[in-house]
């Protein structure tokens, strides 16, 4: 059996995503989640091939979740499904790990081919998807949000940007999880940004305009 794990805030949902996968026969949906702290908590005790994530969620978003599990255990898929077609958050899944990023008026058979790839280690993000939607955040990119930041804050921005958790962080810097955490609030704070994926996205988008201005044009 293909095993699925559902992280959406929305019960209709839920139930309706549900009944189409398990419908298939061999297909189970051994969880459900409504929150971040949900999730983290039931995922890995359910331990499934592939987790189907919602990107807003009421305590955090569906971003984060793919990056602490896919950190922790990476034979696990995980498939982002969402109402909203952001650049920003197609950016975020792809830094964090996300095996795809569909859209909830995905057909039902669309879907469900979706969830079997990923159970299969395939890749449902378009290389040309990738670069388009990098090139449209990249227009007017302003790396001024960066200058407030200590040289350590700029180190711990560019692992966040490798799509690393706190705890790696913590180990590659020799810091405490909870002294890394401090430094990530801040400078998120310093940036006048509320998530990580936020930053991570900004961090890599000055990092990929830095290096085109390096190599010169081609």
């Amino acid at each position: 059996m293909l095993t699925v794990f559902l992280v959406d805030d929305h019960e209709v949902v839920r139930r309706g995503v549900r009944g189409l996968l398990e419908s298939e026969g061999d297909i189970e949906v051994v969880g459900e989640a409504s929150r971040e702290d949900e999730a983290l908590a039931l995922i890995p005790e359910k331990h499934p091939d592939v987790v189907l994530l919602d990107v807003r969620l009421p305590d955090g978003d569906g971003i984060e979740i793919c990056r602490e599990i896919r950190s922790a255990s990476p034979e696990i898929a995980c498939l982002m499904l969402t109402s909203y077609a952001d650049d920003e958050a197609y950016l975020g899944a792809v830094i964090a790990g996300a095996s795809g990023y569909v859209l909830k008026e995905i057909q039902g058979n669309d879907l469900v081919t979706s969830v079997r790839r990923a159970a299969r280690g395939e890749s449902l993000l378009d290389p040309k998807t990738v670069a388009q939607a990098r090139a449209r955040l990249g227009r007017d990119l302003d790396d001024e949000g960066l200058k407030p930041l200590s040289p350590q804050e700029r180190r711990i921005l560019d692992l966040i940007a490798e799509g690393r958790t706190n705890r790696e962080i913590a180990g590659t810097m020799f810091l405490a999880e909870k002294t890394v955490k401090n430094y990530v609030s801040n400078l998120l704070m310093k940036m006048g940004m509320k998530h990580r994926t936020e930053a991570a996205v900004f961090a890599v988008r000055v990092a990929e305009r830095q290096r085109r201005s390096f190599s010169g044009p081609e």
